[in-house]
């Protein structure tokens, strides 16, 4: 690559409102962990150009949501801001097509099985002679130099295997595993901050890599201190109740008039707040009850103790009295997340526009860059982009 003017040297142009404007990422992706992550680069700026075969990204067909033919809600969700193109990778043809974006992008993005990636000749090794600057991104189920780089794997499976799900849900039940697909969505973006990296790396040396991660890695890795516990004193960490911490307490869900909320007293100073604001103040002179770690031993005694308090009023009720002195939050529907007025206030559902909706809700971004979030987009139809593969030529 050499020393090419880029955006953030000293002698290139303002930068773009959308710190990554200027990038070109070519992604051969489906369903979550690498669209996530892309998805992410898209609204931050980034040209991502979806590289479909002529039938897509099979999640352009899952329902029960449809958007007309090769489109779906669940595909949005993973895939805003994006462009596509259509080809068949294995044709000569459509090999030249993809060699000749190559040139032009900064980094190429796949969630394929493990030894996919150099089979269809979309690693560093393969492409280096194209852009010797160029970076690789791989993800995968459960990385590509092991004995399992063939198998397929998904996000659930890994919240089995990583021990996440036996973490998960009441002592009494089954292992549980998260709400949605949060190991997809982590891989992603665990993915994202190591391509990011090595551009930057590029961007200096002239030299791109390959960059790897993959969805058991990442599970694993979400074992934080529950997996130190165990590496080094042997602690096995049980399901406790109420979805409470493993050793602080009250932090825990309690039932109210008319719901449950979520109180979190991870400090002492919390706790005495707690207390004085449900007029429990007997329970500063319990034994049982000093501190967080001593309450988490007797946390079924504490439970016992607050619920018959907690349910003397509504969860509106609690938080009005608890705002600004605890941490605590309502346990809400999935619709009453998205439709809080809170949710509304901060902007954390947004809309764009759709050819066939007209009008598509989606969830906004995360981030804000100087006060506001990144504008979104939806993704384009199936091959609607094909234009860049004449252009690259």
């Amino acid at each position: 690559m050499g020393a090419p003017e880029r955006v953030g040297m000293s002698n290139a142009k303002p930068p773009s409102s959308k710190p990554l404007a200027g990038i070109r990422v070519l992604t051969l992706e489906q369903f979550g962990a690498g669209p996530y992550g892309t998805m992410f680069m898209a609204e931050l700026g980034a040209e991502v150009i979806k590289v479909e075969a002529p039938d897509g990204d099979p999640s352009r067909q899952v329902g029960p949501h449809r958007l007309g033919k090769d489109d779906s809600e669940y595909f949005q969700a993973w895939n805003l801001g994006k462009k596509s193109v259509t080809l068949d990778l294995k044709s000569k043809d459509g090999r030249a097509q993809f060699n000749s974006l190559v040139k032009s992008a900064d980094c190429v993005v796949n969630n394929m099985r493990g030894t996919q990636p150099g089979k269809l000749g979309i690693d560093y090794a393969s492409l280096k002679h194209l852009k010797p600057e160029i970076v690789c991104l791989h993800i995968s189920a459960y990385g590509r130099g092991n004995e399992r780089a063939d198998w397929p794997g998904y996000d659930f499976l890994m919240q089995s295997e990583a021990g996440l799900m036996e973490l998960t849900g009441d002592p009494d039940g089954p292992p549980t595993r998260v709400g949605v697909s949060l190991i997809d969505s982590m891989s992603g973006l665990t993915g994202t901050v190591g391509l990011l990296a090595c551009l930057l790396r590029a961007r200096t040396t002239g030299v791109g890599c390959d960059v790897d991660t993959c969805l058991y890695d990442v599970a694993m890795h979400q074992l934080t201190y529950p997996g130190l516990w165990y590496l080094n004193e042997g602690d096995v960490s049980p399901r406790v109740p109420r979805s409470a911490h493993l050793s602080l307490a009250p932090v825990q869900t309690f039932p109210t008039a008319d719901g449950w909320i979520f109180i979190m007293c991870m400090t002492q100073k919390f706790w005495l707040s707690l207390v004085e604001a449900m007029g429990r103040a007997d329970l500063l002179d319990d034994a049982r009850f000093p501190d967080p770690n001593t309450r988490a031993a007797n946390r079924a005694a504490l439970t016992e103790a607050l619920d018959p308090t907690f349910r003397t009023r509504t969860t509106a009720e609690w938080l009005d009295r608890f705002n600004g002195v605890l941490p605590a939050a309502p346990v809400y529907r999935l619709d009453q997340a998205l439709d809080s007025d809170f949710a509304r206030a901060t902007g954390m559902v947004s809309a764009v526009p759709h050819p066939a909706k007209g009008s598509l809700r989606v969830i906004a971004n995360p981030l804000r860059i100087d006060g506001e979030r990144p504008a979104q987009a939806a993704c384009s139809p199936l091959g609607a982009d094909n234009a860049l593969l004449d252009e690259a030529q």
